[in-house]
């Protein structure tokens, strides 16, 4: 059989159980405050940026990586015979343009 509980072991147990439930209500009041609803809220949205730039470096990054492969070689010399028909045809292009460009003036 249990015990029987004095009304000072009571007494002391109603004591500590309105500790426990104070210290709850002020942990949910600064749950539910403004300044913690906007503060969660900003670090999510900055979460949220910061994985989506991290991504967006990455992929970028790996896009330059494998047009500079294309242009330049393991040893990191120039590959002239890509590089050099690519030149003229950005060259060609850009003369036909301004050759367009000067028609319409006239």
């Amino acid at each position: 059989m249990s015990e029987a509980r004095t009304p000072a072991q009571i007494e002391a147990d109603i004591a500590h159980r309105r500790q426990q439930l104070a210290a709850t209500l002020d942990e949910i009041g600064e749950r539910v405050h403004p300044k913690t609803i906007v503060g969660d809220a900003k670090a999510k949205a900055m979460s949220a940026v910061d994985r989506t730039a991290g991504r967006a470096y990455v992929s970028v990054n790996r896009a330059v990586s494998g047009v500079r492969a294309q242009f330049v070689s393991e040893e990191g010399a120039p590959r002239l015979e890509r590089i050099i028909p690519v030149a003229l045809v950005v060259v060609g292009l850009a003369g036909l343009y301004a050759m367009s460009s000067r028609r319409r003036r006239s």
